[in-house]
């Protein structure tokens, strides 16, 4: 009688590498740009790290990349560590990951590729995976080598008269292209229906709280702490994709989420950013992102605890000033993960946020700090809005409930008074309210 086989498939054995580029200044540290590889890789599925390490280069070699020396010292290492696949934390050209991938006999793929394949397998959207979809077929359409020459001088026509014909890569390139001509044709319904939802919100007299910052950073947690949302929240790289929104009552300063009468705000959680993203993913996640441009207020959630966090802020201020965000727009910082530090490090910080303007230490994991938080970002708004109210009266049917509970729904109703003709309702309102309840 035979064994039994495991139909279960194997997991991936992979290896990171960094290359540390001497007399190139970097803004991180080697080690700590290889521990964000590693959790990078092991954000994706079916993948087993099996070493890691800093390449120290004095220069890249145009065709391998790493010296010969080097090379072969690391295929050794390959060999011996039985890898199936090597991720390198940074560019690779085209060339360069053909010949390593022949001398290692390897599947490799450089940063740009692994963020790819992390997005591929996170999109749950429509929107999302055609994003995704556009962005690898950029990317790939850069990764035509010349593999193909036994076809470089095939001929037009029958072979008999006029020029070469379609090379192998040149059609390559035309499918990629096509497709991506039609991925566009996609993504610019769907940004046509963002565009029409966003014309929706701007009829609600509720302003707009966006969530940014690094990937991992804890806004997510933020966002179901504030919500009582359910959206997935892992300790992990990318561990949510879709932008996610939701109209929210403020709780009291000391209330719960969803409880006390608060200022209304819908609340918006983005995509984490990371140090070199993708130039073609910021591109395809332009029309996700643009969420951020229509903010009344930003919070960046920066993760306090993370050794490396003054850089990755610096990734996202650039990443912001990239999308076009008007300076004028009001950001608080959110000094998140405070649990995560000492006793003495956690009051110091509470202390410096109680000194210093449009910062707020807190953990989202525990609720320390909420509620200076809530009360900071009704004070940000109450000023960033500058929005006086004024007294009025409006006088409804008893059959128009719709616009009755609107009004109620959002706060301005001060003395409600029933009538022979209806129900009087005096009001303490703002333009923006005035023109929501307008627009019904």
């Amino acid at each position: 009688m035979t064994e039994p086989t495991s139909t279960e498939a194997k997991p991936t054995r992979a290896y990171v590498i960094h290359p540390d580029l001497a007399g190139r200044t970097q803004r991180r540290e080697p080690e700590h740009a290889l521990a964000e590889a590693v959790a990078l890789a092991h954000a994706l599925p079916g993948i087993e790290i099996v070493g890691d390490e800093v390449a120290r280069l004095r220069k890249p070699d145009p065709g391998r990349l790493f010296g010969k020396g080097k090379q072969a010292e690391i295929g050794e290492r390959l060999k011996e560590a039985e890898v199936d696949l090597v991720l390198i934390d940074g560019p690779v050209t085209p060339v360069q990951q053909r010949n390593l991938e022949k001398d290692w006999g390897v599947k490799l793929l450089d940063r740009t590729g692994l963020i790819l394949e992390i997005f591929a397998d996170r999109a749950r959207t429509r929107e999302g995976v055609l994003q995704v979809e556009l962005a690898a077929l950029s990317y790939q359409r850069t990764r035509l080598v010349r593999a193909w020459t036994h076809l470089e001088r095939q001929r037009g026509g029958f072979g008999f008269v006029g020029g070469p014909g379609e090379t192998q890569i040149e059609a390559d390139r035309r499918a990629i292209d096509e497709q991506m001509t039609r991925l566009r044709r996609q993504l610019e319904r769907v940004v046509k229906t963002r565009t029409l939802h966003r014309a929706a919100r701007a009829k609600v007299p509720y302003p707009i709280v966006a969530l940014v910052g690094y990937t991992n950073a804890g806004k997510s947690t933020l966002f179901n702490r504030l919500t009582g949302a359910e959206v997935l929240a892992k300790d992990m790289l990318f561990a949510t994709l879709d932008p996610t929104m939701r109209a929210i009552r403020l709780p009291g300063a000391k209330g719960v989420a969803g409880g006390g009468q608060g200022r209304r705000i819908i609340l918006s959680d983005t995509v984490g950013f990371i140090s070199d993203l993708p130039t073609e993913l910021v591109a395809a996640f332009r029309a996700t992102l643009e969420e951020v441009l229509e903010a009344d207020l930003i919070l960046h959630v920066r993760d306090i605890s993370h050794p490396e966090t003054e850089e990755q802020a610096a990734d996202v201020a650039e990443i912001l000033e990239s999308l076009g965000v008007d300076e004028d727009v009001t950001l608080i910082e959110v000094w998140n993960k405070i649990d995560a530090l000492s006793a003495e490090t956690r009051d110091a910080l509470r202390r410096t946020d109680a000194r210093t303007e449009g910062v707020q230490a807190v953990s989202a994991l525990t609720g320390e700090g909420l509620d200076d938080l809530i009360a900071a970002i009704d004070a940000h708004l109450t000023q960033a809005l500058d929005e006086p109210r004024a007294e009025a009266v409006v006088t409804l049917p008893f059959s128009d409930g719709r616009r009755r509970a609107w009004l109620h729904e959002a706060g301005v109703v001060r003395r409600e008074e029933s009538g022979e003709d209806g129900l009087t309702l005096h009001l303490l309102w703002t333009e923006r309210q005035k023109a929501g309840f307008e627009a019904l």
